[in-house]
């Protein structure tokens, strides 16, 4: 009995070891290192480190970018979140329960984007928001809309919105998934007697489809923000650079200028020290909104 509970432990060791190994050394080396840089003057391809204690910290704080940058990041979370759980949800209530006969080939078409580098992405929108030859403005001139026709990324005021649109379609077909798997838990017997009870379409979907995939969606929110607040300068240094004019500046994509552009590495780790601490409050208090009993009917 003994030598099973020590063989036992081995193997959880055996299995948890290497896990906690990689964590250590792609999770908590980098989260710790940049802490440590983040007290020093330094530029980040030399061997001279200037120890200034807080001045980074002081200087984030006067710094006339950074509310901009957070504003812009939180912008993109509230718009991707609205915007690619409405759509998710759509899809994924449509091709569960009607029925429709190309459902599998829908599903693989939404989901196409996810299997796609943001880097493709942000170049193929790049085509589309083209000024001569994009899709956007040609197809408001074949309407007879060319006055709404514009430089979108080149205009300080559209630049951020039109960022929103390839962060939405990218991101539909995963969370679709998610949403489908959910619905397709839901027991049959549920809408069967809501329909004998005289229950319309819409509200099936409020009171059992919508309390049934709670789960899903408050998961999918979270991911949103959390890669949202990590990830999106990814897609803003490929189609805007931050500009026109820091108009689509995120905490990512300024951390990447100060630290990668301007040499300021220390500095650049105090923003991303910012963005780690923005993105834990954000998440506890979304998880602190977002609680509720389980549903069982």
């Amino acid at each position: 009995m003994v030598q099973s509970k020590k063989q036992k432990y081995w193997f959880l060791a055996f299995c948890l070891i290497p896990t906690f190994i990689l964590f250590a050394v792609f999770t908590l080396y980098p989260l710790f290192s940049g802490l440590y840089y983040s007290f020093f003057d330094w530029s980040g391809s030399s061997s001279n480190k200037e120890f200034i204690g807080f001045s980074n910290y002081v200087k984030l704080f006067h710094d006339a970018v950074i509310p901009d940058t957070i504003v812009h990041d939180y912008f993109l979370v509230v718009t991707k979140i609205i915007g690619i759980m409405v759509l998710a949800m759509f899809f994924a209530v449509a091709l569960t329960q009607l029925k429709i006969i190309e459902a599998p080939f829908y599903r693989i078409v939404f989901f196409f984007p996810n299997i796609m580098s943001v880097v493709v992405i942000g170049i193929l929108w790049m085509f589309i928001y083209n000024p001569s030859l994009g899709l956007v403005n040609s197809g408001l001139e074949f309407l007879g809309l060319e006055k709404w026709a514009r430089p979108w990324l080149g205009d300080e005021k559209w630049a951020l919105p039109s960022l929103v649109f390839p962060a939405v379609w990218a991101g539909i077909g995963l969370f679709m998934l998610m949403l489908m798997g959910g619905i397709a838990n839901i027991s049959k017997s549920y809408y069967e007697a809501a329909k004998i009870d005289g229950a319309t379409e819409w509200q099936q979907f409020w009171k059992i489809t919508l309390p049934l995939v709670w789960p899903q969606i408050k998961v999918s929110i979270l991911y949103i923000v959390i890669t949202t607040l990590n990830g999106s300068f990814i897609l803003v240094q490929v189609m805007t650079g931050g500009g026109p004019n820091n108009a689509t500046h995120v905490m990512g994509s300024y951390l990447y200028q100060q630290a990668f552009k301007q040499y300021n590495f220390g500095y650049g780790a105090t923003i991303g020290v910012m963005i780690l601490v923005l993105s834990l409050i954000t998440v506890l208090l979304l998880q602190f909104l977002m609680r509720r009993e389980k549903v069982e009917y």
